[in-house]
């Protein structure tokens, strides 16, 4: 996240708090339950130049945010338990999921250990490719170049660009440009770039991603707690709305027969990584017969979703959001309410939960 939407959006969701909207509102807004959407669990570390914090959060926020949504009369459940409520209309207590993409170590690490002394269940959605030790995690890879090069020359749009990278303040800039001039590209082109770009400079990522994403052997660890759900998130950690039909069924049922043959059990949930997806990628998540498939689609979960187990939002615990009121304003629903209210007159705000 950009650091002006990130501040855009926390002098927002501070406003709704400190106008007490939130509780006024929610009432007529508060959903059902919610599925928080997290990545890493990192004990924090003062760090000049961090492009990716957004998708950190510490050990001590997560323990606080459990012990908050339990304060506040929410129980903490698993997928499959939340699929019972919903399925089945039983709503008398609203409920939360805490839920991890890609598979990354330090949730092993740090934040198995926070659910584990409070006894409440989680779930993590594995990127197979990132559990063979070979995925392309490109954003990451990016980040490692930017930090250890002074200068970078890349051609974008028919450009010839040069950034400078001496300084953090210099390398955030020059991380943000071309952060976002890469998702504005195909995935296969901007992993493409990024590789070339490291080969050039003589920066060695070809162990980034067996250093961040668990092994096998650690997500069958994790698999043996009865706390721990384990999802699918794709082969490749790509956007599926791009891809012919064949490439999306393939990357949704391969991968989940990929968990389901390492867990010893048939994998029942699945992640879609972020990215525009729609009737069709849900209709492929039934296909697979999956008990949920989760979105990067900011929201509540509603009675409504009881006919939608394909196509559940899910509130991003940002990196740049550790603090509790925050958390009390997201789940409130407020934001999402506005922000629905916003789009249905054509108007533009920026996300309450984008990771």
């Amino acid at each position: 996240m950009g650091g002006r939407s990130s501040s855009i959006q926390k002098a927002s969701l501070s406003a709704l708090h400190y106008a007490g909207i939130d509780s006024l509102a929610a009432g007529l807004s508060r959903g059902t339950g919610a599925i928080f959407a997290l990545h890493h669990v990192l004990p924090a570390t003062p760090m000049a130049f961090a492009p990716n914090r957004h998708l950190e959060v510490t050990p001590e926020f997560l323990d606080r945010t459990i012990r908050l949504v339990i304060e506040r009369g929410y129980d903490v459940i698993s997928l499959d338990d939340a699929r019972v409520r919903l399925a089945e209309g039983d709503l008398a207590r609203p409920f939360v999921c805490f839920t991890f993409d890609d598979g990354y170590r330090d949730v092993l690490q740090h934040a198995y250990p926070v659910f584990k002394r409070h006894q409440r269940p989680f779930a993590v959605y594995i990127a197979s490719d990132f559990a063979d030790g070979h995925g392309s995690i490109w954003w990451r890879a990016l980040e490692n170049l930017v930090r250890n090069v002074d200068t970078i020359e890349l051609k974008i749009d028919g450009t010839l660009q040069h950034f400078s990278c001496e300084r953090p303040a210099a390398k955030a800039r020059a991380y943000v440009a071309i952060h976002r001039w890469l998702r504005r590209l195909p995935e296969d082109d901007a992993r493409e770039i990024v590789a070339d770009l490291c080969r050039h400079h003589e920066i060695d990522v070809s162990g980034l991603c067996g250093e961040l994403a668990m092994s096998w052997a650690e997500i069958r660890e994790l698999a043996r707690d009865p706390l721990v759900t384990i999802g699918a998130h794709t082969r490749r950690h790509v956007p599926i709305g791009p891809l012919s039909y064949a490439e999306a069924r393939a990357e949704i049922g391969e991968s989940c027969a990929r968990v389901g043959r390492e867990i010893g059990r048939p994998c029942r949930h699945f992640s879609f990584p972020e990215g525009g997806v729609g009737p069709r990628e849900f209709e492929l998540a039934r296909e697979a017969g999956l008990a949920t498939a989760v979105t990067s689609h900011s929201g509540l979960l509603k009675p409504h979703h009881a006919s939608a187990m394909d196509a559940l939002p899910r509130i991003a615990l940002n990196g740049d959001l550790q603090k509790p009121h925050y958390v009390k304003v997201l789940l409130s629903g407020v934001p999402f309410a506005l922000d629905s209210g916003a789009r249905r007159v054509g108007l533009r705000r920026p996300s309450a939960a984008t990771a």
